[in-house]
């Protein structure tokens, strides 16, 4: 077997999840859209912020747990 540098990629397959959530905190995720849209002039949809605010947010706790 070759030697190579590159790692393994890690797998890029999307996994879909449905959520339901309450109509106030869907509030505040439009009030977050508009907060973002002002900062960065782009809007961005939803299901494209939700994820990365997910992560953001996970790799924060985590990183504090890992001190």
């Amino acid at each position: 077997m070759a030697e190579v540098r590159l790692a393994k990629l890690p797998e890029r397959i999307p996994v879909k999840l449905a959520i339901s959530i309450m109509p106030d905190l869907h509030q505040r995720l439009q009030h977050y859209a508009a907060a973002y849209a002002e900062a960065y002039q782009s809007e961005e949809p939803l299901t494209e912020r939700v994820p990365a605010m997910l992560a953001a947010f996970l790799d924060g706790d985590f990183a504090r747990r890992r001190r």
